[in-house]
Parts: C-alpha cells; sequence; structure tokens
C-alpha cells in the first residue's frame, strides 16, 4: 500500500518496475540500495531507509510530514503491541492504521512513496500472548491471522520474527533448524494469504535481534540465511529483502558498533539481503549506518520519548500562566499502572518498585513509556486540557509536531536520505519489458 497523495513520478516509477519484475515496490527500493546505490569501495549501500514506528497519532503524522519535507521515500514498522486486530496501544487495527496514513498523506500534499510495514510478526511477539503463556500452536495461529490483516490492510513489508516465547522460556538462543522452521510456516502463510486474494507481492524481512535468535555473530546470519533460502527455494517461496541481526543496539544505550555492522552487512551480503538495523532510537551516531551500509533502521520508541519532552515543555508553559492540567502526573500515573514499563527494566533492576529507580530511570521510563497510553481517553483528555490552557501562546499541536519532525528529519539527514528522489529516479529504468 502507497500512500502516497495523487501519483508522483517516483511513485509510478517503482510500482512500474515492480509489476515488471515481479516483486514488491520495497524489494525495488531494496534492489537499487544493492545496485546502483551502493558503495563501490565496500559493501552495502550509501542510504539507510528508516522505518518509523507509528506509536502515536502524532508520531505518524510528524514522518510524513519529514519525508515530505526531505523529499524521500518514508517507510512505517508497526509491532502487533502497537497496531493489531485488536487495535493495540494505539487503538489502530491495521486497515485503521492504513486509513489514516493515506488521508494524511493526501491531507498534507505528501507525494514520496510511503508504504507500511509490520514489526516482529510472529508467535508470542504480541506481549499479550507472551504474558498469557500461549501453547506454540496457539501463538502461532494468533500470529498468522495478524499477519492475515496485514496483508488485508495493504501492508508492503512483513518482518516475520521466529524468536519470541512465552516469559517461563529458556534465554538460550533457538536452534537454526527452529529459526528457519518458523520462518518458512509464517512466510508460507503470507503468501497463501495474498495469492488467495489476488494481492500483488510482498517483501519480507527476516531474523531478530533478540537474544533467543542468536543472529548475534555474521557466522551464524551467514548460515541462517543460507539454510532460509535453500528451505524458501525449495517451496517456491521468495527470499527477503532484509534481515535484522544484533548490531550491538539497545533501546537505552545509545550505542551502535560499527565494525561489528560492517561484518553483519557483508555476511548478509552473500546472499543479496540487506541488514535492517532495530532500537535505533538515540544512537550517538546515527550518520555509521549509511557508512557501514546498514540497508534500514527502526526507531520508535526514542520518538516517544521526543513526544512527551514537547508535552513536558508545554506543561511548564501552562504553569507560567497558572494552568494546571497535571498532564505529567497523570502521564506517569498511566505509564506505572499500566505495568509495561517492567517490560524495559535492566537485569540489576528486576523486580525493583517503580518509586526505588533512580529519578532518571523513572523519567526515561515514563517518556519512552508515554507511547502506551497517549490513546487512552483520559490521557486525552487532560492533553486536550493543557492544549487549551496554552493556545493564547503556542499552537500545541504544531509545536509538538515540530519538535517530532525535527527528531525525525535527524535521522533522515544522517541515514543521507534528504532529496533520495532524484537519484532513484536516475537509477530506476524508464521503460520496462
Amino acid at each position: 500500500m502507497c500512500a502516497s497523495a495523487g501519483s508522483s513520478a517516483l511513485d509510478d516509477r517503482i510500482h512500474t518496475v515492480a509489476r515488471a519484475r515481479g516483486t514488491s515496490p520495497v524489494a525495488v527500493l531494496g534492489q537499487c540500495l544493492l545496485g546502483p546505490l551502493s558503495a563501490p569501495d565496500r559493501p552495502g549501500p550509501r542510504h539507510t531507509l528508516l522505518a518509523v514506528c507509528p506509536n502515536s497519532t502524532a508520531v505518524a503524522r510528524a514522518a510524513l510530514l519529514a519525508a515530505k519535507e526531505a523529499n524521500t521515500p518514508l517507510l512505517y514498522a508497526a509491532t502487533l503491541n502497537q497496531v493489531d486486530r485488536d487495535g493495540g496501544y494505539t487503538g489502530w487495527t491495521p486497515d485503521a492504521l492504513a486509513a489514516f496514513v493515506a488521508d494524511e498523506a493526501d491531507r498534507l500534499g505528501v507525494e514520496v512513496p510511503v508504504f507500511l510495514g509490520l514489526d516482529h510478526g510472529g508467535p508470542w511477539a504480541k506481549d499479550a500472548h507472551a504474558d498469557a503463556g500461549l501453547s506454540p500452536d496457539a501463538a502461532m495461529r494468533e500470529a498468522k491471522r495478524s499477519i492475515t490483516a496485514c496483508i488485508d490492510a495493504g501492508y508492503d513489508l512483513l518482518h516475520l520474527d521466529p524468536a519470541a516465547g512465552p516469559p517461563d522460556a529458556p534465554d538460550e538462543p533457538l536452534s537454526l533448524g527452529t529459526l528457519v522452521e518458523r520462518t518458512v510456516s509464517l512466510l508460507q502463510h503470507a503468501e497463501a494469504a495474498r495469492a488467495a486474494r489476488d494481492r500483488p507481492p510482498l517483501a519480507y524481512e527476516v531474523g531478530t535481534d533478540e537474544a533467543r535468535g542468536g543472529l548475534q555473530s555474521p557466522d551464524r546470519m551467514r548460515s541462517f540465511l543460507r539454510r532460509l533460502h535453500t528451505a524458501l527455494d525449495a517451496h517456491g517461496l521468495p527470499r527477503p529483502s532484509f534481515v535484522v541481526g544484533d548490531l550491538g543496539t539497545r533501546l537505552d544505550s545509545g550505542r551502535f558498533d560499527a565494525d561489528r555492522a560492517r561484518q553483519f552487512v557483508a555476511a548478509a551480503g552473500e546472499t543479496g539481503t540487506l541488514v535492517k538495523g532495530h532500537y535505533t532510537d538515540d544512537v550517538d551516531v546515527p550518520a555509521d549506518y549509511p557508512l557501514g551500509g546498514v540497508g534500514g533502521a527502526n526507531v520508535g520508541p526514542g520518538l516517544s520519548a521526543v513526544e512527551a519532552a514537547a508535552v513536558r515543555d508545554l506543561a511548564a508553559l501552562e504553569a507560567q500562566l497558572d494552568g494546571d492540567s497535571g498532564v505529567m502526573d497523570a502521564l506517569r500515573t498511566a505509564v506505572v499502572d499500566s505495568g509495561r514499563w517492567t517490560k524495559w527494566l535492566r537485569p540489576d533492576e528486576q523486580g525493583t518498585a517503580f518509586t526505588a529507580l533512580p529519578e532518571d530511570r523513572q523519567r526515561w521510563l515514563v517518556e519512552t513509556g508515554s507511547r502506551y497510553v497517549w490513546a487512552d481517553p483520559d490521557m486525552q483528555a487532560v492533553r486536550a486540557e493543557l492544549y487549551e490552557h496554552v493556545a493564547p501562546y503556542r499552537d500545541a499541536e504544531a509545536f509538538v509536531l515540530w519538535r517530532l519532525k525535527a527528531a525525525i528529519l535527524h535521522y533522515m539527514h544522517a541515514f543521507n536520505l534528504v532529496g533520495l528522489t532524484a537519484p532513484l529516479m536516475e537509477a530506476l529504468p524508464e521503460e520496462t519489458s
């Protein structure tokens, strides 16, 4: 589902080439990165595609504004916790997200290609399924139903993650055989659902950065891809465009291991697969991604922190005006009461009460965890009250969007994406047979 407004030249060209090659538009982008737009002196592309997790209405809207200003394609990467058949914590089903993005792209005059993607689609990848301890068969059934819903909504890229598990699952890595078997099962289902609905080809992302996936060395990623490609070829299934591995990033560390990434890029490049990094939020030197040949990167919780910080600044203005919506206290209470902050505790923090954590950790957990509660009706009401109080002095919605757009543009500049439309047009053939 390309959600660009109207019909842009690049959008038309990408879809024409995709139809001629019998592949997906996102796969065409990947082929450009590995071919005409690749770096001649090292493995991998010179550009890193940005995938924004649609954590909230504001984040999803700001991403469109940033892509428009940067004149570059945009990908969304929605987890099943965020967007699913039950609405997720955003309240969006896949159909609702697709409709929102399409409507907003049209309203904002966005003419760059915009693609929807599923992030971490697999058994137990949804927190509720892991917490419920679903059996392997039940967890796989639920994952496949969600994958079908994404296909129905017109998603373009599906990340098939086989490595999650229930809370009591052992931490040791799964065997390569299990990873391959689960991935093939998920991809078989996706292709069957796509064919049954007469939908055009999809792009796929495989692998995981989770410890249970064990893709923490280039050699293991190389072996995984080789075995997976052999299995996919035997079943007549398409090969993936992206593979996820452990590039040393963590949500709260800011660390990206550029040397490690180059080794992964070289290993994945042997099978013509682009490396995609997760937990890219707030990495110290994002420009190292294209320099290291990384083909794509996901950003999500860090943008929720940006949104929360913007709301905090509005609350400071509100206090100067003698208003008192209580938005920050409400946000803290909502995040703590959700219990979802416990997922992000470090090993040495396990079992610690929220109030016993250091102040900086409490603030980080509230700000990144704000994504879980922005869509709650009570939270929306108190935020609306804040916006009303500061309205005579500041357009609150515009202020939040500006802060988010600036954060997203920071990644787009670092990933060498600004103005990418022109080189893409040059790289794609004008006519295809």
